[in-house]
């Protein structure tokens, strides 16, 4: 049975080959749809973090759309998305960052949605936050705010402010 079976077989195979051949170019046509989907996909997937190790010392300012881990010494100000703040790292200059987690030291303002000092933590500087929490144990000197927004600076909030104050007193010298 077997025997004719794969005599059978060979028949069915080449009217098999056909349709696979053209299933081969319905499938030249979808890797192209395909590509697109992977395309689409590709830009979701999340890089590494950016590791500055413990040997680097940095003066300048970074910005980036992703991850920072920080191990060595910076002197400038930082953008990220994410900045992880190692035990031995110290910061001297404004972080700005969705969530900042701060095992080290910072010396400057600190504006994150999340931000977490941990108990090994030392910041000298403001916190200006959506949330926040703070270990026992962490140094921090300096005030907190919360903000719904932190990120883009309350310096939006006081100018509003300043000038409305300020525009009622200065007419009202001007007419008496």
């Amino acid at each position: 049975m077997f025997s004719k079976s794969k005599i059978n077989e060979p028949a069915q195979k080449p009217a098999e080959a056909k349709p696979a051949a053209s299933e081969n170019r319905l499938d030249s046509a979808r890797p192209d749809a395909l590509n697109t989907e992977f395309k689409a996909s590709a830009p979701k997937a999340k890089p590494p973090a950016s590791v500055l190790s413990s040997d680097l010392h940095v003066t300048g300012n970074l910005k980036t759309t992703g991850d920072i881990q920080v191990e060595g010494s910076i002197e400038g100000d930082i953008r990220a998305h994410l900045l992880t703040v190692g035990e031995g790292a110290t910061i001297k200059g404004e972080v700005i960052a969705d969530d900042v987690v701060i095992n080290g030291r910072i010396v400057g303002r600190v504006r994150g949605l999340k931000v977490r000092l941990t108990s090994t933590a030392r910041v000298e500087g403001d916190i200006i936050h959506k949330t926040i929490a703070i270990e026992s144990g962490a140094h921090f000197e300096g005030s907190v705010q919360r903000q719904d927004d932190p990120l883009t600076g309350n310096k939006s909030a006081p100018k509003p402010a300043a000038p409305a104050a300020a525009a009622p007193a200065a007419p009202k010298p001007a007419e008496g």
